[in-house]
């Protein structure tokens, strides 16, 4: 009985922030349910059809259809309307993306994508279309939504009381496929949404796996120390600080970024970690791709519908900031693309960037850091444990491993020779935006190849795979290519996505994900060292010939 009222007066702070008359069919299924289910593919598509009838200024696409055949839908948001890229580039307004429900049994975000469509739509939020154009994608998994269960989510305190799965129809977890690209709905969102759209800014919202940190909310930018900095230093030095100073100052909500810790290392807490740099985590690819992109985790201790509200007010604070800064956030985006391309340029064959990584401590460690608190406790056969409190404490000097360093680094080439053989090699990257190609003339090249000593290989498997790593070496090299081979320049926007892909020692690349096993495998790795297929080249014949009749 003392729930009701809390709802109530949650339900009517939204409404009056929003000064909207809702009708029958725009009220979600939380809202009707006491905050105790949540949305079904099929309510969200309601939702979506009945809200697209009531304003001019909303297109609804589709990025492609999930293995059990859902259409992924895709929500466009635009004041004049557009319902192509071609059209919003030529508005001349930025884009930003935001997505919810990569894991079906983190809802939150699904509901409130469809909140802020009534609030820009039909409230008083309709100035956040003045300066840019929104992409919301509020059901990314939609085969694993509609799988409820209870107990799904049990560090969500059975709040709704069922949930979908964490995987899709496939059994694949959305948020591990950035690099081998294996789902349809990863495919469908970087050539229909990223390649197609170019969004400057995109947003992912979860639900964090349980820590009993005291935010309401904690974010992470793009971490891709492969990537030009320019777009990870905007986003964590001065977006997300501006947007976390005003959720506290105008709705009294604590964020702040992301991590877990382990009451394992002792009490009070030292240390505080983030998550893995991989790029296969959809939010860290932006970064090899000159554009920003931040990930949204609300506290799965909440209920869920404090979770909504924080990550509603999250949400539309990045979107007033984007509103207000979105042309400065384009330059800064540009600029990188620039800067990755006069790397290659100018810096082939001399310049290296790393290709594994480790976790290291910010510089400046973590004040005034708000957890629950524990205590030391006596178990009946006399051993000590920590027991969690329900008191909030603050501790200072929190050292926060929320940085990485390079522990491999490799020369940059001017570009990667692809055999014909390994088509399916060149396939791959131009699914992922890549231009790549065809060679029409033989030539013989200078550069490195890597020689393979040793491939390791995972004895159990992960997504599917059994993550492979090689152990071996560069030497310089020259190789002649043939007619039908692929040419993959450097010299493009993503230079960075591309060297992380095909560098044999990457640690998310396609030798990890085993694009190559068969070829390695038919070539004796096992028993002799093998050279890694891909040819490393630091400079063109024609580019070279051209140089020098400039001179």
């Amino acid at each position: 009985m003392k729930r009701i009222p809390i709802l109530l007066l949650l339900i009517v702070c939204l409404q009056s922030q929003a000064q909207i008359t809702w009708t029958d069919d725009l009220v979600l299924t939380p809202e009707r349910s006491n905050f105790d289910k949540t949305s079904t593919y099929t309510d969200v598509m309601n939702f979506i059809t009945s809200i697209k009838g009531k304003s001019p200024y909303i297109q609804v696409t589709t990025i492609g259809k999930s293995p059990m055949g859902k259409d992924i839908p895709l929500v466009i948001l635009s004041n004049p309307a557009v319902s192509t890229p071609e059209q919003a580039k030529a508005l001349g307004k930025p884009v930003i993306y935001i997505q919810g429900n990569i894991h079906a049994g983190e809802v939150e975000g699904k509901e409130v994508l469809m909140m802020l469509m009534r609030d820009i739509l039909l409230g008083t939020k309709s100035n956040l279309l003045d300066n840019q154009v929104i992409l919301f994608l509020p059901i990314y998994n939609t085969d694993g939504n509609d799988k409820m269960a209870k107990g799904l989510r049990p560090t969500q305190e059975n709040s709704p009381l069922e949930t979908g799965e964490r995987e899709n129809g496939q059994g694949l977890d959305l948020n591990r496929d950035g690099m081998k690209m294996e789902a349809p709905e990863t495919e469908g969102l970087i050539q229909h949404v990223i390649t197609a759209w170019d969004p400057q800014l995109s947003v992912d919202l979860h639900t964090t796996n349980g820590t009993w940190h005291a935010y309401s909310l904690t974010w992470a930018p793009s971490y891709l120390y492969a990537g030009e900095p320019a777009t990870y230093h905007y986003t964590n030095d001065v977006m997300l600080p501006s947007i976390t100073q005003k959720a506290k100052d105008n709705y009294g909500l604590f964020f702040g970024p992301y991590g877990d810790y382990s009451t394992r290392e002792g009490w009070p807490l030292k240390n505080f970690y983030t998550y893995n740099h991989h790029p296969r985590y959809i939010v860290n690819q932006f970064g090899l791709r000159n554009r920003m992109a931040i990930l949204s985790e609300a506290f799965a201790h909440e209920r869920f519908y404090q979770r909504i509200y924080s990550t509603y007010v999250f949400v539309y604070e990045i979107l007033d900031h984007f509103n207000k800064h979105g042309k400065e956030i384009s330059r800064i985006n540009h600029e990188a693309e620039l800067a990755a391309i006069k790397n290659v340029v100018d810096g082939a064959g001399k310049v290296k960037k790393g290709v594994r990584f480790k976790m290291v401590p910010t510089a400046q460690p973590l004040n005034g850091f708000r957890t629950y608190d524990y205590k030391s406790f006596t178990k009946a056969d006399g051993t000590r444990t920590l027991l969690k409190t329900g008191n909030v404490v603050t501790y200072d000097n929190v050292t926060y491993y929320g940085e990485f360093k390079d522990t491999v680094q490799s020369t940059v080439p001017r570009g990667y020779i692809i055999p014909a053989a390994l088509s399916a090699i060149a396939e791959k990257l131009i699914k992922q935006g890549v231009k790549v190609d065809t060679i029409s003339k033989t030539e013989t090249l200078s550069g490195e190849v890597f020689n393979i000593d040793k491939l390791n290989r995972a004895t159990r498997k992960f997504e599917g795979h059994l993550m492979a790593s090689a152990e071996g070496s560069f030497e310089p090299a020259t190789h002649t290519v043939q007619k039908g081979d692929f040419k993959v320049d450097m010299a493009q926007p993503l230079a960075n996505l591309i060297f992380y892909l095909l560098e044999p020692q990457s640690d998310d690349g396609l030798l990890t994900w085993n694009f190559f096993d068969i070829y390695l495998d038919q070539n004796g790795v096992n028993t002799k060292p093998v050279a890694y297929p891909l040819f490393k080249y630091f400079s063109w014949p024609e580019a070279a010939k051209s140089k020098k009749g400039k001179k």
